[in-house]
């Protein structure tokens, strides 16, 4: 198993823990088996009221017979499955099953070679069992006009198979209440120079149906002190606290000096933040009010990272441009269908190429729900793209 990790991660350190584009050419899909559920874990919000359909346990036999040559192998990690998807480019992605973690993007460069975007951690978790953070996840939260329902998707099936080695490689993902009221869609797609997470959510309740939430991409950095966000001039924000996640990783407490520090904590989706500080990162911003919340205007469209932050932006370009300067490389980070987008940066105090060295981009409903009137589908999504090449 520890191979198996190793295998998935650009880093593996093992640290005890105190506590859209489509794809081209898309050939026809095939259908696998189910998972069986990965261990959850704790929360500080109540149980939902819907639970996710039952999964059977995985026949990996099966899925490496039907799925040969499409670019996607597999690996059995205990109750959980590692997917690699990969080009004949060089670009490789990784994702855990059940809980469709992406934990490694390593994408080719100009001067020939390949380099990790993501960023991605292991440490030891409450009982002694491996706890994987950072990549690219989903942290979503729908709720029924009525009140009673709240469900958070984490459990996945693998649903389809489609592409070549050659070209792109796409790996749709499944997801659905026990009534079968909510269904979702997760389409990952790898592209020659592009990383794409699609959702497609379909409302079949006879309400409204709120969902809050985003896909949050953890990036590796060599420090945020080298790191640059370009093209956010003129963006309304609000500065939040670090929201909790499954799978975010936990900056160090700079007021401990042992351990990795509290998780910051925060209410549940469906309470909305209603308690989060404002603090502005630029002096002499514009303030502005929006729903309640204080909103200042990014002045600087070449943003350093070095500053701790964690920002909601409601009106940011759709994409924007990532910078490293400390490992001379780039980023493009785009959305569609959502309005908000989220920036977090632990800021200039962790060491340089060290488990904190990374920022998150997230494509968010968190300041304004996103509503799906019944029998309505949604569909949004984010792209990672590689510019380098």
């Amino acid at each position: 198993m520890t191979m198996a990790l190793s295998s998935l991660l650009c880093s593996t350190r093992f640290i005890p823990t105190s506590t859209v584009t489509s794809a081209r050419n898309i050939s026809s899909p095939h259908t696998c088996a189910s998972y069986i559920p990965h261990k959850q874990c704790k929360r500080g919000f109540p149980a939902p009221a819907a639970a996710s359909v039952p999964y059977q346990p995985i026949n990996f036999d099966y899925l490496q017979e039907e799925f040969s040559g499409h670019g996607v192998t597999f690996e059995e990690v205990g109750d959980n499955c590692i997917a690699k998807m990969e080009l004949k480019n060089g670009s490789i992605v990784t994702m855990m099953l059940p809980s469709g973690l992406i934990t490694s993007y390593k994408a080719p460069m100009w001067h020939g070679g390949k380099v990790e975007l993501l960023h991605t951690a292991v440490s030891e978790g409450e009982y002694g069992d491996a706890l994987i953070q950072g990549g690219v996840s989903l942290n979503f939260n729908f709720q029924a006009d009525d009140g009673e329902l709240s469900w958070s998707p984490t459990n996945w099936v693998l649903h389809k198979i489609g592409g070549n080695a050659e070209e792109s490689i796409q790996v749709e993902l499944t997801n659905r209440t026990s009534d079968d009221k909510i269904g979702i869609k997760y389409i990952v797609t790898l592209e020659e120079d592009a990383l794409n997470s699609e959702l497609e959510i379909s409302n079949k309740k006879s309400l409204p149906l709120q969902m809050t939430g985003s896909i949050l991409s953890h990036l590796t950095v060599s420090s945020p002190e080298a790191t640059y966000a370009i093209g956010l001039e003129r963006s309304n924000y609000c500065s939040k606290p670090l929201f909790e996640s499954e799978f975010m990783l936990s900056p160090q407490d700079s007021g401990q000096e042992d351990g990795f520090g509290k998780i910051w904590k925060s209410l549940a989706f469906q309470q909305l933040f209603p308690h989060w500080g404002t603090n502005s990162q630029n002096n002499g911003s514009e303030v502005r009010q929006r729903n309640n919340e204080e909103m200042d205007e990014e002045l600087d469209n070449y943003k350093q990272l070095s500053e701790k932050l964690s920002l909601v932006y409601t009106d940011a370009p759709r994409s924007f441009t990532v910078i490293d300067r400390g490992r001379r490389n780039s980023v493009s980070v785009g959305r569609n269908g959502f309005d908000e987008m989220y920036l977090f940066s632990p800021g200039s105090e962790v060491e340089i190429y060290s488990k904190y060295s990374y920022i998150c981009v997230g494509q968010a409903a968190i300041l304004k729900p996103i509503t799906l009137s019944p029998e309505d589908v949604w569909r949004g999504g984010q792209y990672i793209h590689n510019p380098n090449l």
